[in-house]
């Protein structure tokens, strides 16, 4: 079964990287995000960033975009499934997509027990890795769920200029914009506004006013509960807010 639910991140609440369990604070608004000038979906043609019904690693190509999928993971412990490039892996589609379709990025594995921990998944929206303007769109959304015995504490981060070290701007990088998510067993739709992504509290540097959709790098999916178990599924990912 797949819910048509969509979040407006209006207030998000976050422990810092590695300290501990996410904490979050979510309006679920419905249709009505949905149905915003910022949430609408755009044209299958113009708006999608990635469905995997290519089963390859790499996004679809569309809108000049085109890069790839990976996973990446600490050096204190963690673990991550497919292997983490950085490891030698090459990510991997796994069968069993949202609404039937056929695959989705998929990643399992386990959350060390203390020090910077994290494990996810990303995508980059161009290949070699590079800055993509995505001012055309207001917003991301995806479809989303968590596999039995999971830890449904999940953060999307959308890494840009202010936050990603190849932009050359940070001191304090890798405190990205993004939303704290809290994830179910059945597949569910997240609309997030540019607007709605914030910064986690008390880190990074620079603290920019807000995410520049000029300047994005790509999209990833994160776990830093100590000592949590994960099975995250996504899928459907898509830029929204194109207008008429």
């Amino acid at each position: 079964m797949r819910i048509n639910v969509t979040l407006a991140l209006a207030a998000i609440m976050s422990l810092t990287l590695g300290l501990g369990a996410c904490k979050k604070r979510v309006a679920i608004t419905g249709a009505e995000v949905k149905n915003s000038e910022e949430g609408r979906a755009c044209p299958k043609e113009v708006g999608t960033i990635s469905d995997g019904e290519n089963n390859s690693n790499q996004i679809n190509n569309i809108q000049d975009r085109g890069g790839y999928w990976y996973t990446f993971v600490d050096d204190a412990g963690s673990t991550v499934v497919p292997e983490a490039g950085k490891n030698g892996g090459t990510f991997q589609m796994t069968e069993g997509g949202a609404d039937g379709t056929k695959y989705a990025a998929h990643m399992t594995g386990k959350v060390g027990g203390g020090g910077t921990i994290y494990a996810g998944m990303g995508l980059n929206f161009v290949d070699p890795k590079g800055q993509y303007d995505a001012s055309k769109y207001k917003g991301i959304t995806f479809w989303a769920k968590k596999g039995p015995g999971s830890t449904g504490n999940v953060r999307l981060k959308v890494p840009d200029i202010s936050t990603d070290p190849d932009g050359k701007q940070c001191k304090e990088c890798f405190n990205d914009f993004g939303a704290d998510l809290q994830l179910t067993e059945q597949w569910t739709q997240y609309t997030i506004p540019f607007t709605s992504m914030k910064m986690m509290k008390g880190w990074g540097s620079p603290r920019a006013d807000g995410i520049d959709p000029k300047t994005l790098y790509g999209m990833q999916w994160q776990v830093n509960e100590p000592g949590a178990t994960f099975d995250i599924w996504v899928d459907e990912i898509a830029f929204t807010g194109c207008g008429n």
